[in-house]
């Protein structure tokens, strides 16, 4: 059974976007197992927003919800495109825009 911070990580990899567990309100130690990892095969599309993928996550994980972050450690807002917040993961030399 995977640890929680195991899954964040393998979420990261794939989607790019850091997450952490949360229940009751609290986010969850990353030692607490689950009985399984994340499932996703390919990267969430970036016309989804944030909302679209705490709804993804909680179908897979039922009882928890999720903070989404951005790439400077704010909490993401439920409308913003997921393209818009892996931008903010890049450094001014890697934006080509």
């Amino acid at each position: 059974m995977p640890k929680v911070s195991f899954i964040e990580k393998t979420i990261y990899e794939l989607e790019g976007i850091k997450v952490d567990f949360v229940k009751d309100g609290k986010n969850l130690r990353g030692d607490v197992d689950l009985p399984y990892n994340y499932k996703g095969v390919k990267m969430t599309k970036n016309s989804a927003n944030v909302s679209f993928l705490k709804d993804k996550l909680k179908k897979q994980y039922c009882g928890y919800d999720f903070w989404i972050y951005d790439g400077n450690g704010n909490k993401a807002r439920g409308n913003l495109l997921l393209g818009n917040l892996r931008d903010t993961y890049l450094s001014d030399e890697e934006d080509v825009s």
